[in-house]
């Protein structure tokens, strides 16, 4: 199993993002971090996007109508899952402007709870920051060790860096 966490250049030097939480030593086999260009995808990403097994985890809901939506793909049956790491909007963007991911299976992670991420506006009803994401991936593939780690992780980070209201 393996987690690419697609991320958006902006998303580097943001102090929100929590798609750098799922990247640490004990996750290097796991999880791997590509930052996403939109005029020069990596080449290594652009190699496996076609394979049966690789699917990406996003809404179809997000996908405008004239985009073909591919195939779902569960997870069980996923081994390679790309996560967009950046804001709802610039999420968008990237997967707008990446006709190389309009093809991939689409993969649901449906969350056990709703999202917890505090550190944001304009969040999507429904969705999951990056972390989340990753963590429920973890859980339904069995690594949950993995899973508890991040999440507690997760919780630490959102609960330091919250902002008063």
């Amino acid at each position: 199993m393996h987690i690419i966490v697609l991320t958006h250049e902006r998303e580097l030097a943001r102090p929100t993002n929590t798609g750098q939480l799922a990247l640490t030593e004990a996750t290097t086999a796991v999880v791997q971090r590509i930052v996403w260009q939109r005029t020069d995808p990596d080449p290594g990403l652009l190699s496996i996007v076609s394979r049966p097994d690789v699917g990406l985890v996003y809404p179809v809901s997000e996908v405008p109508t004239e985009k073909s939506v591919a195939q779902p793909l569960s997870v069980e049956a996923c081994n390679t899952f790309i996560v967009l790491d950046a804001t709802w909007q610039e999420a968008r963007k990237m997967y707008n402007r990446s006709a190389y991911l309009h093809g991939v299976a689409r993969v649901s992670v449906d969350a056990v709870r709703p999202s917890r991420y505090a550190l944001r506006r304009n969040q999507k009803q429904g969705g999951l920051c990056t972390a989340e994401c990753v963590v429920e991936i973890l859980r339904r593939k069995g690594r949950d060790l993995l899973a508890a780690d991040l999440e507690s992780r997760f919780l630490q980070f959102n609960t330091q860096n919250e902002r008063p209201i």
